[in-house]
């Protein structure tokens, strides 16, 4: 497992249902696709546990245009403060449960 923390910005992707994610900055991305065949669940998925603010929680990062996208579920972003910016400091562990 790897744990990385950095700082993202909240994406409002709108498409046919609306949904939050975090990119994750190129660097951090590329050391995930560097482990992504040794921890994918399959369709290019990765299993994560993140952090932020105090709140832990289970997700998987979506490939998407050559990085990753991490999900930020309704039941998430309601505990967590979410400052103007959209800025959100995260610290994430890759690997499975």
């Amino acid at each position: 497992m790897s744990e990385f923390s950095f700082t993202a910005e909240m994406i409002h992707w709108r498409g046919p249902a609306p949904f939050y994610f975090a990119r994750l900055p190129e660097d951090v991305a590329d050391r995930v696709r560097d482990m992504a065949k040794s921890v994918s669940c399959g369709w290019g998925v990765i299993p994560v546990e993140a952090v932020i603010g105090r709140v832990a929680f289970r997700t998987s990062l979506f490939p998407k245009e050559g990085g990753y996208l991490l999900p930020l579920k309704d039941a998430v972003r309601r505990k967590i403060d979410i400052p103007e910016s959209g800025l959100l400091e995260i610290s994430m562990v890759v690997g499975p449960a």
